[in-house]
């Protein structure tokens, strides 16, 4: 079974990747966040910073492409191929209004008919390398997940990832488990879970659920512990020195691709979102955290946190949220 780093846009960027890698790896594949193919057949040089391969040397990755139109899709495609890459996802999971009011990402789940005239289209001639596909269960209902099943085993995926939630749970709530067991018997690919993993030994209960799992994707718990993949593999938790030594080379090297430190402070604070939760108590000093402007002021909260507060061997999920409705899980 493949553990593999889940995209997050904004957190796990090629500067990110890299030094993940650097310190911890463990992962499989490190999928990256979604680029969008334009109409015209290129890529920007800001989208290249990231998926670039001289870029992404030496780490194991997959771009990942959001897009709508099949024209722009098989374009990405082709190119990301004659850089040498030999798998693309397509992101059919982000849930954020922004991206589905274009009909894009989950955006799609809404028409099952366009969905399948996408991918006609976008599979019209052969292509020269893989393309997985990271799926929600639906737009508002898991039970929406039957009529796209029977699309997506239409096309020869190479693997079809399942976020366990529909786009209207966005990111609150418990992961569907029990309707991703349902569904599982009726897969044509090789199948990937996505959602909720939050403890290593969480993969081993995967693993006996479902013993022709493919792979496992993991977000969140492994921003909150770097050393997550490694410990899944009977390695060593995180020690408080590496943590903190991967924290200065992470900020030393985003600044250094900001070309500013305080932006480079504000980006920080979205990792420590989920950090924060490997640290037992502290909630005074993450408040403090958060306050800060100047890199000094940053850089000496930091240290108190490193001097200070006890290092728990496993993250806690501090950021799950309830879902904003009921609703029955199968």
């Amino acid at each position: 079974m493949l553990l593999t780093f889940a995209p997050m846009e904004g957190l796990t960027g090629v500067v990110f990747r890299r030094c993940h890698h650097r310190y911890f790896g463990g992962p499989d594949l490190y999928y990256m966040p979604f680029v969008t193919p334009t109409h015209e057949p290129r890529f920007t040089e800001r989208q290249l910073r990231d998926i670039a391969p001289e870029n992404n040397k030496g780490v194991p990755v997959v771009p990942q492409l959001l897009t709508q139109s099949p024209e722009n899709f098989r374009w990405a495609v082709l190119s990301l191929a004659s850089m040498g890459y030999c798998e693309v996802n397509l992101n059919l999971g982000c849930p954020m209004g922004t991206v589905t009011a274009k009909g894009k990402g989950s955006g799609m789940l809404r028409d099952p008919f366009a969905l399948e005239s996408f991918f006609e289209k976008a599979f019209s001639e052969p292509l020269p390398i893989a393309v997985s596909v990271k799926t929600r269960l639906g737009w508002r209902n898991e039970d929406e997940f039957e009529d796209l099943l029977r699309i997506y085993n239409r096309f020869p995926i190479s693997e079809l990832i399942v976020h366990a939630r529909v786009r209207e749970d966005f990111y609150k709530g418990d992961a569907r488990r029990g309707a991703f067991a349902r569904f599982l018997p009726g897969f044509a690919h090789r199948a990937g879970y996505n959602g909720d993993i939050v403890m290593t030994r969480e993969l081993a209960e995967l693993r006996d659920a479902f013993p022709n799992l493919h792979s496992v994707m993991v977000g969140r718990a492994a921003v909150a512990n770097p050393a997550f993949f490694r410990m899944a593999r009977g390695g060593p938790a995180c020690s408080r020195k590496e943590l903190f030594a991967f924290h200065r080379t992470l900020f030393e090297e985003l600044t250094e691709a900001f070309g500013s430190v305080g932006n480079t402070v504000g980006h920080m604070k979205q990792y420590w979102f989920y950090l924060r939760t490997l640290f037992e108590g502290g909630e005074r000093i993450f408040k403090k955290l958060l306050k800060t402007r100047r890199a000094g002021d940053y850089m000496a909260v930091v240290s108190e946190i490193e001097e200070t507060l006890p290092l728990q061997p496993e993250a806690k999920p501090l950021w799950w949220k309830p879902s904003s409705g009921s609703r029955s899980e199968s």
